[in-house]
């Protein structure tokens, strides 16, 4: 893989949006329902810190059922959205279980990893508050964004922050500081932020 591409892979409960958000991302389209009729990988070019980068995109929807290829997708990839619905109380509790998975697949604590809390469009329906998806991405480590695919809020910002983040872990090698990726440097981490 060379320096100017990333490879995120969109892990998440089944319903919670994961390809819809893909498909906005990459086609700028929403296509709700028949969401789940798209493949299961694409790609766009985006501007990260001055550089033209190719993100491959990989939806966990369409490996589903195939565990081989879900898992060679995972260690292939960079960096991971985990997704959940803001409607959904049952995809939310399910996010730590997917971060331990996917910190367990690769072996590493420290992987690029933002939590999404998706389907904001929904917020007469909202099971989860927004300082709750912070205080899990908080404790777990992880950036946290909401969005929303059907209105296209924040779904650049999700995938344009996880790059950078990859960004920073490649030239940092080390360990990195997530909480800088979508707020200035005066970011107090100890509080309750809303993106």
């Amino acid at each position: 893989m060379t320096q100017n591409n990333y490879r995120v892979f969109i892990i998440g409960g089944l319903g919670v949006g994961k390809t819809a958000l893909a498909h906005r991302f990459t086609k700028n389209l929403f296509l709700g329902d028949r969401a789940s009729e798209i493949d299961g990988s694409d790609e766009k070019q985006i501007v990260i810190e001055g550089e033209t980068c190719n993100l491959d995109v990989l939806d966990t929807a369409v490996y589903q059922e195939f565990s081989a290829m879900r898992y060679s997708c995972i260690i292939s990839a960079e960096g991971f959205l985990v997704i959940y619905s803001i409607d959904s109380r049952k995809s939310f509790d399910e996010v730590s279980g997917y971060c331990e998975y996917l910190r367990d697949i690769k072996e590493s604590d420290g992987i690029p990893i933002v939590i999404v809390g998706n389907k904001s469009d929904l917020e007469t329906d909202r099971k989860v508050s927004q300082c709750e998806g912070i205080e899990l991405a908080e404790s777990l480590n992880c950036s946290f964004i909401e969005t929303s695919a059907k209105n296209n809020l924040n779904v650049e910002q999700a995938f344009s922050g996880l790059a950078r983040i990859i960004n920073k872990s490649r030239s940092d090698n080390l360990n990195y500081n997530l909480d800088n990726t979508f707020s200035n440097n005066n970011h107090n981490p100890s509080r309750c932020e809303i993106l």
